[in-house]
């Protein structure tokens, strides 16, 4: 049972801080921004809105994904149609993505979810670093944006199709299948009649929403100052750098932390100064591991597992974009 602070903590607080939000998304003009903060900083404000209303609509499709798969999967579906070898269930996983166009906002509570239910850890890993790259949303976005160089928007499917595999097998290496999640700190309704099951998907959706908000809200804010504050000229001085630039731009990802579905115009905005292996890098690491989604895996997963996540991804993304420039740059 929830102590009355643990209640208060869950739901007052993010309540609380969306209500917040909204107000400063109709007011704002009203408040004279620049009597608060520097001018330097004037931007923030507006960054931080554009970031929550465009993650927003993508983590309400992730909770309601995961309260319908919290409602109506039960755990001997889900072991009845993965792959019992674990290798085996690696290629199915990697799939999914084609399947399921969602971002890395929707991601992680579904692949909670699954991992609930059932899932393999290293399963569910392949479809979260996966997931948001591989779908027909990203790769329209990512072939329009670069449509005088295509060949960056079939590279970033291949090689998110082939990386989501390899870091789900080293995951398996390392931590097998080990519970990593944290216990849960929202509110399981997983005893109801069947007359009421869309009713306590709505409950799982509601709690999930607001327990997630919270964590959005402070990657977000983290995000735009960050946005507003990177010196642009420092990129582009070391542009060009083979072993420097794709490092820089997979930083850059973490740190803009875009929507996969709108990233690519961003690094579009980069082709005259950085090559394509440095844009590759930056689209395919963004997606996988951000600031945002870092913030939510370390609200509901253990510390040392999202710590290995991040330096695998990092490890395997970055040696593996060299590769690509050594083979076809």
């Amino acid at each position: 049972m929830e102590s009355m602070g643990q209640s208060f903590q869950r739901k007052i607080i993010p309540a609380t801080l969306f209500t917040v939000i909204i107000f400063l998304f109709l007011f704002i003009d009203f408040i004279d921004v620049g009597a608060l903060l520097p001018s330097s900083y004037k931007s923030i404000h507006v960054m931080f809105l554009s970031i929550i209303l465009e993650a927003i609509p993508f983590i309400l499709l992730g909770v309601f994904v995961s309260s319908l798969i919290q409602v109506f999967i039960t755990e001997d579906m889900v072991r009845k149609y993965i792959p019992h070898n674990p290798i085996i269930a690696i290629f199915p996983a990697a799939l999914l993505g084609a399947i399921f166009p969602v971002c890395e906002c929707a991601i992680v509570p579904i692949v909670r979810r699954l991992m609930k239910k059932g899932v393999p850890l290293h399963v569910g890993v392949v479809f979260l670093v996966g997931g948001p790259i591989l779908n027909p949303v990203v790769f329209a976005s990512t072939y329009y944006a670069f449509q005088t160089n295509t060949q960056i928007a079939y590279a970033r499917m291949g090689l998110a199709f082939v990386l989501s595999m390899v870091i789900g097998f080293i995951i398996y290496l390392l931590f097998e299948n080990k519970q990593q999640l944290k216990e849960s700190t929202t509110l399981e309704h997983s005893h109801h009649h069947h007359q009421n099951k869309w009713l306590s998907m709505f409950h799982h959706a509601s709690d999930e929403f607001f327990d997630m908000g919270k964590y959005l809200i402070m990657g977000a804010f983290i995000t735009s100052v960050f946005q507003v504050t990177i010196d642009r000229t420092t990129l582009s001085s070391i542009g060009n750098s083979e072993f420097f630039a794709p490092l820089l731009m997979m930083g850059l990802a973490f740190i803009l932390s875009l929507c996969s579905e709108a990233d690519a115009f961003v690094a579009s905005s980069f082709a005259h100064v950085f090559s394509s292996t440095s844009l590759l890098a930056f689209l395919v690491y963004g997606p996988m591991i951000d600031l945002k989604n870092t913030i939510l895996l370390f609200a509901y997963y253990k510390k040392k597992f999202v710590f290995t996540l991040i330096g695998v991804i990092t490890v395997v993304v970055y040696g593996s974009v060299l590769l690509y420039g050594t083979i076809f740059g």
